[in-house]
């Protein structure tokens, strides 16, 4: 699906921006508040979800559960938001309960990991 890869494609450029400006522009502040591993697994995860975002557009043309797909890419999209971005909040701002909302985002993930095997397991070549 064109929008999954239109995503991953934007996750993917903003995950470099973001691994970029936090490696340079805010490395001495993040690591002055104790913040610089927090960021880098944002970053992290962005990474492998926005890969994980394009997988899912490619996938779209060869699997028959795109309905699965569909909604493992949607989890994704949603743990990016929920995960990397509650860690890139919490490491700029130091909001702690900012922190609170990462596991929802974690959740995400795992329920479109989940998805995404059932729609492999679904497939019959």
């Amino acid at each position: 699906m064109k929008l999954f890869l239109i995503l991953g494609s934007l996750n993917g450029f903003l995950f470099v921006a973001l691994g970029a400006f936090g490696a340079h522009a805010l490395k001495d502040r993040l690591e002055q508040t104790g913040y610089l591993k927090t960021f880098e697994t944002a970053v992290q995860y962005h990474m492998i979800h926005a890969l994980a975002l394009i997988a899912v557009a490619v996938l779209t043309k060869h699997l028959a559960s795109t309905g699965l797909l569909h909604g493992a890419g949607w989890a994704f999209f949603i743990g990016i938001i929920l995960f990397s971005g509650s860690l890139y909040a919490l490491s700029l701002t130091g909001i702690r309960v900012l922190g609170a909302i990462t596991p929802l985002g974690g959740v995400a993930f795992l329920v479109g990991w989940v998805l995404l095997l059932i729609a492999a397991f679904n497939h019959t070549a």
